[in-house]
């Protein structure tokens, strides 16, 4: 309502949904989700390893993921990875509806695990 005319104006009709705009989810949240994925699909890791973290660049609705891991050796290594490789594709996809074509999975460091017997730590 116009407060000189007091006359009611229609509204223009809105545009069709795919010309409002666009949604674009930031590359560090798909990080976020990527390492989180990671870490579910993880067992329990050693006690002094951090936490998997990720970086991602995304392009045309498409995302890249290098996921970096620490793993307790003795281990299956190329079973956690191919593990890891699924549960991020299928959670990154899932959660923001992106092509995922690729997951790297970088082991950065191993822990050996102590010899069953032998007190960890500082005697």
């Amino acid at each position: 309502m116009s407060a000189e005319t007091g006359v009611v104006r229609p509204r223009p009709p809105l545009a069709p949904p795919g010309e409002r705009g666009a949604l674009r989810i930031a590359d560090r949240v798909v990080a976020k989700i990527a390492a989180q994925a990671a870490r579910e699909a993880l067992p329990s890791p050693p006690a002094d390893a951090a936490a998997p973290h990720a970086t991602v660049v995304v392009h045309h609705e498409a995302a890249r993921i290098r996921v970096h891991l620490e793993l307790g050796y003795p281990c299956d290594i190329g079973a956690h990875s191919a593990a890891v490789r699924r549960h991020v594709t299928e959670r990154v996809s899932a959660l923001v509806d992106m092509e995922v074509p690729e997951v790297a999975v970088e082991i950065e460091r191993l822990h050996p695990a102590p010899a069953p017997g032998t007190v960890h730590g500082r005697a």
